[in-house]
Formats: C-alpha cells, structure tokens, sequence
C-alpha cells in the first residue's frame, strides 16, 4: 500500500500541483488520505448522493476551503426533512426541540 500511496496518489498530486482530487472515499481510507465529502445531488428517488475531495497529509485547509466552495458554487444540498423525520408537530415542535439541549 505504501508503493501504491507513494507512487500512485502522491505522486499524480505533487508533479501536476493538485490542491485537491475527487475520488471514492475507499481509496482514500484505504491509503490513510484526508477526505471530505459534500452534496453532489440526487437521484431519481430523492436520494443523496455524494462526491468527495481528497488531499494529501497536512492540506486540511485547503480541503475544506475546496470543499466549501463546490458546496457554495452548487448549492445542491437541500435541508432534510427532521421534523417528519422524527414525528414533530407544529403543536410539540419548539418543547421538543428545547428538550434536547437539555440534556
């Protein structure tokens, strides 16, 4: 894995200067690289999907900083539902809600 990382991800990123790539996050965790992953869409069912940016070790900020500025050049993400979701009413909603931070 370590010929693989190094001649392989680390490489194609540092001789073309990359900030960052988009791949599957498998590949990422398998090679111990950083990954963020945002809202890309949905499909035909409404459900989400992703897409995720890796990085190499120590670029954290500019893995978020890319990640960030899809997310806000797309806004694709939609609010989900929590209301429904977890049975609240317009009636319980607020005391519900004000429960939670209780604890």
């Amino acid at each position: 894995m370590e010929k693989l990382s190094r001649d392989g991800i680390e490489k194609l990123m540092t001789e073309n200067k990359l900030d960052a790539m988009v791949t599957l996050g498998t590949v990422l965790a398998n090679g111990g690289y950083l990954g963020i992953t945002v809202p890309a869409g949905y499909d035909s069912n409404g459900m989400p999907f992703g897409l995720c940016f890796g990085g190499l070790k120590g670029t954290e900020p500019k893995l978020i900083e890319v990640a960030y500025a899809f997310e806000q050049a797309t806004l694709v993400r939609k609010q989900p539902p929590l209301s429904k979701s977890i049975g609240l009413t317009q009636e319980n909603r607020y005391q519900s809600i004000s429960c939670l931070w209780c604890y």
